[in-house]
């Protein structure tokens, strides 16, 4: 993997970045050096700004996409409170398997992350996820997803809790029943949308379809 993270976007205060499938955000306790955080710093730190760079929401290892980034640490609370007032709009695009009753709806469901559980957290957050499907194949549907809240792997637990899981989904449902593999949760963050707290424009961000989700769909 070329440790150049491409930029889809940057202005005075944050920069997106497309990040690739198969890389951790913000290193784990076990302390990874090769993360998001760590080559996009290196990356920006050739421009001699000083400024550190901070993620403003995350992304799973296995998720591709645009991912925002501020410059220092008030850029990162204005940016974290428009993701707090629901006032970032995020778009998915995910590969799920079979073909969903309705081809628009919400899900609306508790979800608990199965690391929770390994602290004893067993009581489910209110979650809501919009979908709206793009295309079916024959056997998985290629669909848009809006997650409304914003609960960890809220997507990916939403699809399995429905019986219809990501292609390649491994932690929330067996791979083993379903016959289309993938060797990733084929997930991607399409588009971001939101009005600047610092210039007041409007900005929309697209992020093209990972190469080995674009690839998938022409086998």
């Amino acid at each position: 993997m070329n440790d150049s993270i491409p930029v889809l976007y940057e202005d005075q205060a944050v920069i997106v970045f497309d990040k690739p499938p198969g890389l951790l955000v913000i290193p784990t306790p076990q302390n990874e050096q090769k993360t998001l955080v760590n080559l996009v710093n290196k990356q920006y730190a050739g421009k001699g700004s000083g400024e550190h760079l901070h993620p403003c929401h995350r992304l799973d290892r296995d998720t591709s996409g645009a991912i925002i980034f501020a410059k220092g640490k008030k850029a990162q609370q204005a940016m974290m409170d428009l993701f707090h007032k629901k006032a970032v709009k995020k778009s998915y695009v995910g590969f799920v398997q079979g073909h969903l009753n309705k081809h628009s709806g919400e899900l609306r469901m508790p979800v608990i992350d199965l690391d929770a559980k390994k602290f004893g957290r067993h009581q489910g957050q209110e979650a809501v996820t919009r979908y709206r499907v793009l295309e079916q194949r024959k056997d998985f549907s290629v669909v848009e997803i809006q997650p409304i809240t914003g609960r960890t792997n809220q997507i990916r637990i939403h699809f399995a809790q429905i019986k219809h899981p990501l292609v390649g989904e491994r932690k929330y449902a067996f791979a083993r029943d379903y016959k289309i593999k993938f060797r990733r949760s084929a997930l991607h963050a399409w588009r971001l949308e939101w009005t600047s707290p610092f210039h007041h424009k409007r900005i929309l961000v697209e992020s093209k379809l990972a190469k080995d989700m674009e690839e998938f769909l022409i086998k």
